[in-house]
């Protein structure tokens, strides 16, 4: 392999943002932000919207999403509300 082309692999905590589950994993990516994890060691933190612990598929609950308004932008667009059910 050559030297100094690859990405650092290292130990990162990812936290889900509508939950506040934290998950430590390794990854290549990059982040500004560090968190101290239960073993008292700082780890870079990335912050997702969605992941296994919110995520309906996994936790067998409905769960609303709306990032932004985008039901009521894809239904104003495509005139869902003025359509009558058949």
């Amino acid at each position: 392999m050559k030297k100094n082309i690859h990405p650092e692999y290292r130990p990162v905590v990812f936290m889900d943002t509508s939950t506040g589950t934290r998950f430590l994993i390794n990854s290549t990516i990059r982040t500004k932000e560090t968190t101290k994890w239960e073993d008292g060691q700082d780890y870079p933190l990335f912050k997702v919207e969605i992941s296994s612990a919110s995520h309906p598929l996994y936790t067998g609950k409905m769960k609303f999403v709306d990032s932004a308004g985008r039901v009521e932008k894809f239904t104003k667009k495509y005139n869902w509300a003025g359509r009558d059910a058949k």
